[in-house]
């Protein structure tokens, strides 16, 4: 079954999804093989083996040591990595067109044919350790995951990616390798390619290198049921010399009728240097050098986000500000010139984003995995302009008037911030 361009998708036999993109002009391409396993799919006793294995695939196969699958790709000047998600992890290469051929056949043989060795676990499980330091430095990062944890609590959704030193630390070669055999199931995967290539020439190479993998059973049913909406304050007291917060509330599944008014409304409250926050927080009373919104979706699920790194001593006035920025949103939505402001941010960054064939892999294939379909520009710049002021202040009144929840770094021993709540 294979549909025409501007995308191509052929579904092989046993599942697997092949989408391309040829694009005329240039020199490269770019490959990725989207999993459809992520953190929120880890039992209670899995946490974190998501992302230990996708370091793990980098070790070694049958065809090929760690040293091996570095050097091939370094000696054309290729590009090569991964990443984890909540609900999917890819492992992507990119590399001249001409050496196509050698990325589907590195990335396609760590996915399917890693040897996930109990002395590799053992190794890597330091390297993941120090990771996770390193993350742990970056209270601009961890303020998410405590923004997170305040949503969804002890759900999967709730929980850090990258797992805790314990998680980590208990995980056995043994979970790690048979998590590994049964969810890494051709069903649940789309492999994704764009740039100086032939549709035909992917497939080929895909079905010769998947092998056996494409008659491999599935999963089934992810192992974490729809997350409770839950209201919260997470507070971790570090002698930081700068606050970071993240207030927000529960959003919309990634499939809302409404998301891309959601996505209009974000982008005027905290998507850019003219947005409300940026100028009231920043601009008008210098209270922040970065602040931000963001939407974040899933499949079931969704947050919604303000960011600021302030003083402590101005955690409160910031707070007060948002809250205030986010009530007024959730009355009146945005006049009809941010709303007008907001589509054109959204159309050129959507268009500027994908001036890469790397960016162009990443888009397609993610869509195919998470939406079972791929639109093109065009549609999806179609789906901008037929936002309303109507629809942002429809998104508005659903998401921002709901509960909110807050995630907190900074030196606040005695602070619970409940206020935040009432």
């Amino acid at each position: 079954m294979t549909t025409q361009a501007p995308f191509r998708t052929t579904v092989l036999e046993g599942g697997l999804r092949v989408v391309t993109e040829e694009v005329p002009g240039v020199r490269s391409a770019a490959f990725g093989i989207w999993v459809g396993v992520g953190s929120r799919d880890e039992g209670p006793t899995e946490h974190g083996a998501s992302h230990f294995l996708e370091h793990l695939l980098f070790k070694g196969t049958g065809k090929r040591d760690a040293l091996e699958i570095s050097s091939v790709m370094d000696a054309v000047g290729g590009e090569m990595n991964a990443f984890t998600a909540k609900e999917y992890t890819c492992y992507y290469a990119r590399v001249l067109d001409a050496d196509l051929p050698l990325a589907v056949d590195v990335v396609t043989d760590l996915v399917t044919n890693a040897r996930v060795a109990p002395d590799d676990v053992e190794s890597e499980r330091g390297v993941i350790v120090e990771e996770i330091s390193m993350h742990d430095d970056d209270p601009g990062d961890v303020v998410h995951d405590a923004f997170a944890e305040a949503l969804f609590g002890e759900h999967p959704l709730g929980r850090r990616i990258i797992g805790s030193v314990d998680s980590v630390e208990a995980l056995s070669h043994q979970a790690i390798e048979g998590y590994y055999r049964g969810r890494y199931a051709a069903q649940d995967m789309v492999i994704s390619a764009a740039g100086n290539l032939r549709h035909e020439q992917v497939v080929a190479l895909v079905a010769e290198a998947f092998g056996s993998l494409s008659a491999a059973a599935p999963h089934g049913l992810r192992v974490a049921d729809t997350p409770a909406r839950l209201s919260g304050v997470v507070v971790e007291d570090r002698p930081t010399e700068q606050a970071h917060l993240v207030l927000g509330t529960h959003a919309l599944p990634r499939d809302h009728d409404l998301r891309w008014a959601l996505s209009v409304l974000n982008t005027g409250l905290g998507g850019g240097m003219s947005s409300r926050l940026f100028q009231e927080i920043r601009e008008k009373r210098g209270l922040a050098y970065s602040t931000y919104s963001y939407v974040s979706a899933h499949a079931d699920a969704g947050m919604f986000g303000v960011y600021a790194g302030c003083a402590p001593s101005r955690v409160e006035e910031v707070l007060r500000i948002a809250r205030a920025e986010l009530a007024t949103a959730a009355e009146k939505g945005l006049t009809d010139e941010e709303v007008d402001r907001a589509k054109g941010a959204m159309r050129g960054s959507l268009v500027l984003g994908l001036e890469d064939t790397g960016a162009q892999m990443s888009r397609i294939g993610k869509a195919a995995l998470v939406h079972g379909q791929v639109l093109t520009v065009d549609d999806l710049v179609a789906r901008i302009d037929a936002v309303t002021p109507d629809d942002v202040r429809a998104a508005a009144d659903l998401v921002l008037s709901r509960p909110l929840s807050l995630g907190i770094i900074g030196p606040f021993p005695d602070q619970d911030f409940a206020e935040v709540l009432a």
